[in-house]
């Protein structure tokens, strides 16, 4: 008898045949399955990793929940990144347009319209942005080694261009992304590029899966059909993109 194929493997060829599709035709999804997460936070430092985030900007926390009556007592593990809502509360109010829903039906932000008012960080119900003031893991580092910030490997690193929205960004001095609301993409630069998003990827539980909701032989179709499915805070309209399994 054959091994079962990983499903990874098979959201890799799930995302290969939506990628195959008009834009327009497609709807992106994550669905996570909160029986499987144990709350290992790999899929929050692999973002990290993957987009750079300097101190303070997280993209993928996960929430640690303890619920029941003593002594029936237990914990719940929620990863949460952006919801990416089909009526997202955070574009309406951004005053210069800076945030919108792509092609794609991604929530997306334009770094070099961004004015850093942070209107968007108090509308979203999910706590889902965060804002880049600049911060850099090795600034106190090099300091106390006596050197200046940008001569360090550590501090090379940190200032070494990525991908988000398909444009490289460095973060030197206070250009952009500095001074810009920060959020998760599904790493469009990613999935662009054929690959799943690095949380996809990296969860230890095969707990996190993504791909086209409107492909009928995808795994996700067959995930948000199942009656455990849930959509966080769904009675504010907001047509949340990311489904947990409970």
């Amino acid at each position: 008898m054959a091994d079962p194929q990983d499903v990874l493997l098979r959201m890799q060829e799930d995302l290969k045949r939506a990628r195959q599709k008009p834009v327009k035709e497609r709807r992106w999804i994550m669905v996570i399955d909160l029986r499987k997460c144990v709350g290992c936070s790999a899929c929050t430092i692999a973002c990290v990793a993957e987009n750079k985030l300097p101190p303070g900007v997280v993209y993928r926390p996960v929430l640690d929940e303890e619920f029941g009556n003593y002594p029936n007592v237990t914990r719940r593990f929620i990863p949460r990144p952006c919801m990416q809502c089909d009526r997202p509360p955070c574009t309406p109010v951004c005053p210069v347009y800076a945030t919108y829903k792509n092609a794609e039906g991604v929530v997306v932000v334009d770094y070099e319209q961004c004015i850093g008012c942070r209107y968007c960080i108090t509308a979203c119900p999910y706590a889902a942005r965060t804002f880049d003031f600049g911060g850099f893991y090795a600034r106190g580092t090099a300091e106390k080694a006596g050197l200046i910030l940008g001569q360090s490997k550590a501090a090379v690193y940190e200032q070494a261009a990525n991908f988000e929205y398909s444009v490289q960004w460095a973060r030197r001095g206070e250009e952009s992304p500095v001074g810009n609301v920060r959020k998760c993409h599904f790493c469009l630069h990613r999935v662009q590029g054929g690959m799943l998003p690095e949380c996809v990827t990296t969860c230890i539980g095969r707990a996190t899966y993504f791909g086209d909701a409107w492909d009928p032989d995808a795994l996700v179709s067959h995930l948000v059909g199942l009656p455990n499915v849930l959509r966080l805070k769904e009675e504010l309209g907001t047509e949340p993109r990311v489904y947990y399994l409970l």
